[in-house]
């Protein structure tokens, strides 16, 4: 009997230390070999129901959170997420980007606020929104950090804390409601305070144009006067060479003649020069003087323009006309001058 008893109570302690085991892996299940919670699975950033939405409703229902001031709260149903599944569907959108970069200086004071609170559900989600908003963002590192220290102190503090009563339950669901109003509350004053930023951003942006427009046009009146200055310029550097052109032709003395002079020159044909037709047009009149020898048997060589006025302008006609000259022969060469006058 003593023997069966001692079996029998084996047999038990036996059960015991499985059972124990089995409890044991049990918790270790749901814990860290430290005995800490298991971490749960950070939240997705955008819904499920964000995400599937089209563009054209993404980006209106992000404009609407706007005006509405739910910035980056509720979930599911704000500006930040919209614009972030926007993103994904319109990757090189600047105006995406633009708001994105202006709304997360605001989720970060929201994910500290979330944390002093020690709402460590919602620091995390506005962590994840800040995380694929901009994954290397300078803030991300001491969040993150803030968060896991706070999860771990809470969790100390609610294992050596009794069972809430009713009435605690009653008052923290009254401070979870006053959380809700206080977010909504620095929600509408972040709102404010991104308008007026952009606000001041229009009004510079608007200021540098209107600045770069006066300047533009100052440049526009100098290039006009620089040009106005040196069109006169040439004008007078063109009129002072026709005086001196003229000066020196009547300073000129006349080229010296082998023979007989001029007065033994007698015109056989002379046709007129055809008239420009551009100086024609314009009714423009001028004089050339032209040098030319007359040759033995009548002929016209070694034409060439002494002066002219206006220059350059009848010079080929007046020339190509005395080179048809035709005049009597001559007993030697004789070199004289002609003044050809063009009139409209």
């Amino acid at each position: 009997m003593r023997y069966l008893a001692v079996a029998a109570l084996g047999t038990v302690l036996a059960g015991g230390l499985v059972a124990c085991k089995k409890d044991d892996a049990t918790t270790a299940a749901g814990q860290t070999a430290a005995g800490e919670p298991a971490a749960a699975p950070p939240p997705a950033a955008v819904s499920s129901a964000v995400a599937a939405m089209s563009a054209d409703e993404l980006r209106t229902a992000a404009q609407k959170a706007l005006a509405d001031t739910r910035m980056y709260a509720p979930a599911g149903d704000n500006a930040m997420e919209y614009y972030l599944a926007l993103r994904d569907k319109s990757a090189n959108d600047p105006g995406v980007a633009s708001a994105l970069t202006d709304l997360q200086p605001y989720a970060v004071m929201a994910t500290e606020q979330a944390i002093a609170r020690k709402d460590f559900p919602e620091a995390k989600r506005l962590y994840a929104l800040l995380e694929k908003t901009d994954n290397a963002a300078p803030a991300l590192p001491r969040l993150m950090n803030s968060i896991s220290e706070g999860e771990k102190a809470a969790a100390t503090a609610a294992a050596n804390a009794p069972a809430l009563t009713e009435a605690e339950k009653a008052k923290q669901a009254e401070l979870d409601k006053k959380r809700l109003e206080e977010q909504k509350k620095l929600q509408e004053q972040a709102a404010k305070e991104l308008a007026a930023k952009q606000a001041a951003d229009k009004a510079r942006a608007e200021q540098q144009s209107a600045a770069s427009a006066v300047a533009a046009r100052a440049a526009a009146d100098k290039a006009a006067a620089d040009k106005a200055a040196a069109d006169k310029a040439a004008a007078d550097k063109a009129a002072a060479d026709r005086a001196a052109a003229q000066r020196a032709a009547q300073s000129q003395p006349a080229a010296p003649r082998p023979s007989a002079g001029s007065s033994d020159l007698v015109a056989v044909s002379t046709p007129s020069p055809r008239y420009p037709p551009e100086a024609k047009r314009a009714r423009q009149g001028g004089t050339v003087q032209v040098e030319f020898t007359v040759d033995g048997d009548g002929s016209v060589s070694n034409a060439r323009v002494v002066s002219a006025d206006p220059p350059r302008v009848f010079d080929r006609e007046a020339l190509n006309a005395v080179k048809r000259w035709k005049f009597k022969p001559v007993s030697s060469p004789q070199t004289t001058r002609r003044t050809i006058n063009f009139q409209p």
